[in-house]
């Protein structure tokens, strides 16, 4: 048993908050490093795949294009002239194209804004005030 008048061990206030201070000081300095390392190794990965993804792309392009002369080849083994073969190819190439276009513009039109999503952002402001909002 200790003596009531006897220095005590135990630390100041002021002392653990500069202990908790410094202990989560130390805490986010870490995880922010660990954050680092990962989004490196992750962002060396993502880059290499979307060069492969580039890679790939550049060579079906040089795919379509010998698709397109061979199925043109193809057309003049019938007895058509190769003029005519490839005028046929690309008359395709032009059919496709137009789909896509036309299809593409549909799709585009029916792009509406969030409303939703507008509503509650206008009602944010409203709601930090501690006003009802008309949502509530």
């Amino acid at each position: 048993m200790s003596a009531p008048n006897a220095p005590r061990n135990d630390p100041s206030i002021g002392r653990l908050v500069a202990d908790i201070s410094r202990d989560t000081s130390s805490l986010l300095r870490n995880e922010i490093a660990l954050a680092k390392a990962e989004l490196k190794t992750s962002v060396t990965r993502g880059g290499l795949g979307a060069a492969l993804f580039v890679v790939a792309g550049f060579l079906a392009l040089f795919l379509v294009v010998l698709l397109s002369i061979t199925v043109a080849y193809f057309l003049t083994m019938t007895g058509l002239h190769p003029a005519w073969a490839f005028l046929i190819v690309s008359g395709i190439y032009v059919v496709v194209i137009a789909v896509l276009v036309l299809v593409g513009i549909r799709l585009i039109k029916k792009i509406t804004a969030p409303e939703k999503t507008i509503a509650t952002a206008k009602a944010i402001p409203t709601a930090l005030k501690g006003q009802p909002t008309a949502h509530s």
